[in-house]
């Protein structure tokens, strides 16, 4: 009789701590609650460092999916380019601390190095050792009078803590049984570890501030400020690779579009090419909002975003196929399927990721790219450079009186991606080689940035997991990529983005 009347209790105090959760969460995310009215339009400055060699993994990590607000403004902020990533400003505590964070679709945690002296970044030497690149500030909690910890029973700290159970960040904390029950235990948000695929991980704690974005309604020339009271955010004390702070962009509920209130409808962006890089007089367009994804269906081919059960806050779209060349002398070759769909365990397709630098393919399909591309390319191989960089197909292309303008890479052929839907993306020439130096000797040493997937999530493998491919951002290059969240598909536009840029106000004319 004593186990089952035990177990019958559990049964009842179970069942009210859901009813306690599921009312909290409802408040939480009611979208009729909060959430800006106005279109806004943000402009920032664009910068690079260095082009990076091939990194080893992928920026990628299993998250919750939380629902999105429904909100209809516009936002328009302008990206920095540096190292791997695009850059953009976030404006943080009061008095107001400007740091500086990579635009991440790969990802839905948003976080900040916290303390100048304090944050330890281990195995960042080459970031830090590059005196070319801008000096990055960290936030400081201690100098802002609005700074505090999260709560544990914050819908932020589940989430961030990835558990089925809502209780269990309170149990950690130390919480009693009376304050679970009535929501009301004042205890902070235990401590969390984010990790990024091979690429680095991140410790630190959840904490809230006032969030400034500096803005330009689109309806009026005068600028403004909209201001998040409590924008919660990772507050970072120690990483490993991961010198500089991220906005995720995916769709958790720490995702910065989501805390603006754009996540219901979508944003777009325009990466400025690389010739841009420390051009202080364009900016890369992100736009978020209604003017994201508003009159797009006569310019743009859309692909149908693919629905992942395990990880339902990223970005997948199917690969259907891949062209080289145009005209009569082209090749086409299919892929396998799980490049093509997700399976029930959640992997299989291909993530969109301005995160990750180089489109990752997995074999043998990454290498059929290289092989046809050899077949078809007679210039010189510069072989020394391969060695040197881990780039696996690099040319010395003729370039005349060592002249960037006289480049005769007439033999290097256009790559065409076809998605799902009969849509086919021809990448820009720019998009595919890239010089990786100055000419020399009339000669300039061009190197293919794509990317083997290094045995992840590749074809041969069936225990492999996550996804078979990612579009990096370097073949986002030039390309209008928009991310329509309400119709659940995202579209391709080849496009000059500093025109785009201009058009925007995110052009200064000197």
């Amino acid at each position: 009789m004593a186990s089952i009347s035990t177990s019958f209790a559990k049964k009842i105090l179970s069942y009210f701590l859901l009813l306690v959760y599921v009312s909290r969460k409802t408040l939480a995310t009611n979208p009729k609650t909060n959430g800006p009215k106005d279109s806004l339009v943000i402009g920032l400055v664009h910068s690079r460092t260095t082009l990076l060699t091939p990194k080893k993994g992928y920026n990628f990590i299993s998250r919750k999916r939380m629902k999105a607000m429904e909100m209809d403004d516009n936002v328009i902020e302008p990206l920095r380019e540096i190292r791997d990533g695009y850059l953009m400003s976030l404006t943080l505590g009061t008095p107001p601390q400007v740091i500086q964070v990579y635009m991440d679709t790969g990802s839905d945690l948003t976080w900040v190095p916290c303390g100048n002296l304090s944050f330890d970044c281990q195995d960042c030497e080459e970031y830090q050792n590059n005196v070319s690149g801008p000096k990055l500030a960290a936030f400081l909690p201690t100098h802002s009078s609005t700074s505090i910890r999260d709560t544990c029973g914050s819908s932020f700290c589940m989430d961030i803590h990835s558990s089925d159970n809502p209780f269990d960040p309170c149990t950690i904390a130390g919480c009693s049984l009376a304050t679970l029950v009535k929501a009301t235990c004042p205890r902070p948000c235990p401590s969390f570890a984010y990790t990024y695929g091979a690429s680095g991980v991140v410790i630190g704690t959840l904490t809230r501030d006032v969030l400034l974005m500096h803005i330009n309604n689109i309806n009026s020339p005068n600028s403004s400020t909209k201001k998040t009271p409590r924008f919660c955010f990772g507050c970072v004390g120690a990483s490993y690779r991961e010198p500089i702070g991220i906005a995720g962009f995916g769709r958790g509920l720490l995702s910065l579009p989501f805390q603006l209130g754009f996540s219901h409808k979508g944003f777009s962006h325009c990466f400025l090419p690389f010739k841009f890089s420390n051009n202080p007089n364009f900016s890369s367009p992100l736009i978020l909002g209604n003017l994201a994804v508003s009159s797009k269906d006569e310019h743009l081919q859309f692909t149908p975003l693919l629905k992942s059960p395990i990880y339902p806050n990223y970005y997948y779209i199917g690969l259907e196929s891949i062209t080289i060349g145009n005209g009569n002398s082209n090749f086409r070759f299919g892929v396998s399927f799980n490049l093509r769909e997700i399976d029930t365990k959640g992997n299989g397709g291909m993530l969109i990721d301005s995160g990750t630098t180089y489109t990752h393919l997995p074999e043998p399909l990454y290498s059929q790219l290289i092989s046809n591309l050899e077949s078809v390319i007679s210039y010189p191989r510069a072989k020394q450079v391969e060695l040197n960089t881990g780039f696996d197909l690099c040319y010395k292309v003729p370039c005349k009186n060592n002249n960037f303008s006289f480049i005769d890479d007439s033999q290097l052929p256009s790559i065409t991606f076809h998605f799902l839907n009969n849509v086919s993306v021809v990448l820009p020439q720019e998009n595919n080689f890239y010089a990786m130096a100055a000419p020399i000797n009339s000669t300039v040493v061009k190197c293919l940035l794509f990317q083997s997937m290094d045995g992840v999530g590749g074809d041969t493998d069936d225990d492999r997991d996550g996804p078979a491919g990612i579009f990096g951002s370097f073949q986002q290059q030039n390309l209008e990529v928009v991310y329509d969240l309400e119709k659940e598909r995202l579209g391709f536009q080849p496009m000059d983005c500093a025109y785009v840029a201009a058009t925007q106000g995110l052009h200064k004319n000197v």
